[in-house]
């Protein structure tokens, strides 16, 4: 099986909806979160992006409006049997700010004035994290990683502001926290290392009760660990929420825990920088 066959045949079992989350699928390949938005107010979005790269930091947008299925720049996705529209595993749709449902695909909601952005996703440095005998949490109780509202503000672009970041929590303990920032510092691309840690980080972060997130699932505390919080993909979801009443049209996003695996590699990581894109 070639290399690219990896990361193919993951966007396929998204596509059939046989994935109910991505975490572990396809180590070593980049993950990414979606955001997609009219035309009109693109621009916007990607500069929004890319003053805040570390919560947005950005993969990968349409070629053109209207098209699901080719995404620049190259090398991003390879293969040419590839639909923004389905890949994904399970998609959240947004009018005028407001969630509005989950669906398996947008094919009948797409259209030809939409633009898709890919975002960088923390599961792309989760088997390093695993391969540092780091095996996140939720991955060893094949739960949804836990993710929480923040008091951390975005900066702000054109239409989008008000918003704030989203951060996604996991337990480690306290001698461990050094190595888990070595590890995953490279993955710039992918949120890079921590934002916050400990109990001191719960109250910096303005998170009122680590047992209720406000998306996926609640982890499992062993004795001493304390929790570590990244930037999370989902941040642009909030950004929606903030700015939906200056959007005209249906948004769509990816259901939090259910990305899509593209082609880079963590060999890739150099590379990719948000101004590249």
């Amino acid at each position: 099986m070639g290399s690219i066959d990896v990361a193919a045949q993951a966007r396929i079992l998204g596509r059939q909806n046989r994935l109910t989350t991505t975490a572990g699928i396809a180590p070593g390949y980049l993950q990414a979160n979606l955001l997609v938005l009219p035309a009109k107010y693109a621009s916007d979005f990607q500069d929004l992006c890319l003053r805040n790269p570390v919560s947005c930091p950005l993969l990968g947008i349409s070629a053109s409006p209207g098209d699901p299925h080719t995404v620049k720049p190259a090398g991003c996705i390879r293969s040419a049997d590839f639909d923004l529209r389905t890949d994904f595993p399970k998609y959240r749709v947004y009018k005028r700010g407001k969630y509005l449902d989950s669906r398996r695909d947008l094919l009948d909601v797409w259209t030809p004035d939409h633009v898709g952005f890919l975002i960088g996703c923390s599961f792309s440095f989760e088997d390093a994290l695993t391969a540092a005998g780091l095996l996140p949490r939720h991955q060893q109780t094949g739960s949804i990683v836990a993710m929480y509202r923040s008091n951390i503000p975005l900066l702000p672009a054109g239409i989008f502001t008000g918003a704030h970041c989203i951060v996604s929590m996991r337990p480690y303990r306290p001698d461990q926290i050094d190595r888990v920032r070595e590890v995953t510092r490279p993955y710039l691309s992918t949120h890079g290392e921590p934002v916050a840690w400990g109990w001191d980080g719960v109250k910096q972060l303005g998170i009122e009760d680590i047992g209720q997130p406000d998306f996926g699932e609640p982890q499992v505390f062993e004795e001493g660990e304390v929790p570590v919080f990244w930037a999370c993909g989902v941040t642009p979801q909030m950004a929606v929420e903030s700015s939906g009443h200056h959007i005209d049209g249906l948004v769509f996003a990816h259901e939090p825990g259910h990305m899509l695996v593209t082609d880079w590699t963590s060999q890739d990581l150099p590379k990719l920088r948000p101004s590249n894109v």
